[in-house]
C-alpha cells in the first residue's frame, strides 16, 4: 500500500476504530514510514488539544438578561396573543357552523336542539370564567419573577 491509502486510516487508528488486521498493517507501515509517523504524532497533539476544549456555558446573569429582555417578552407575548385569538376564532367559527346546521335541520328534535344550545352556552360561560380567573392570578403571581 502507498502512503495515501494509510493516511485515510490515521484518524481511525487514533480513535481505535480499526479492526485488528487493519491496525496491524497500519502499525507495520508506520514503523517503516517516517512521514506517516510524523503526521500521526501531529494528529495526536491536535487530538490532545481538542480533547481539552469544552463547551463554555453562559453565566446565569447572561441567561437572566436574555429571559427578561424586553424584545423576548414582547415577541412571546405577541405570539401567544395571536395564537390564542386565532384558536378562539377558529373554534367559535367551527362551533357556529355545526350548531347552525343542527338548528336548521328539521329532522332533529327540538329537545336535542335546546340541549346543544344549553351545552354551548355553558361551555362559553365556563371558558370566560376560567379566562378571567387566569388573568386575575397571572397579575398576582408571586413566582413570575423567579429565575429559571
Amino acid at each position: 500500500m502507498v502512503c495515501d491509502d494509510h493516511k485515510d486510516l490515521l484518524m481511525g487508528y487514533l480513535d481505535n476504530e480499526l479492526g485488528e488486521e487493519q491496525r496491524r498493517r497500519f502499525e507495520e507501515h508506520l514503523s517503516g514510514c517516517p512521514d506517516c509517523s510524523r503526521e500521526l504524532e501531529d494528529f495526536k497533539k491536535l487530538k490532545a488539544i481538542t480533547d481539552e476544549v469544552g463547551l463554555a456555558e453562559p453565566e446565569d446573569r447572561i441567561w437572566q438578561d436574555y429571559w427578561s429582555g424586553i424584545y423576548n417578552r414582547i415577541e412571546r407575548g405577541i405570539g401567544w396573543i395571536m395564537f390564542s385569538v386565532a384558536a378562539i376564532a377558529l373554534a367559535i367559527y367551527a362551533g357556529f357552523r355545526v350548531i347552525e346546521q343542527l338548528i336548521e335541520d328539521p329532522s332533529i328534535e327540538i329537545t336535542l336542539k335546546i340541549g346543544l344550545l344549553t351545552l354551548i352556552a355553558g361551555l362559553a360561560i365556563l371558558f370566560v370564567s376560567i379566562l378571567r380567573e387566569r388573568l386575575y392570578f397571572w397579575k398576582r403571581d408571586r413566582y413570575k419573577d423567579v429565575r429559571r
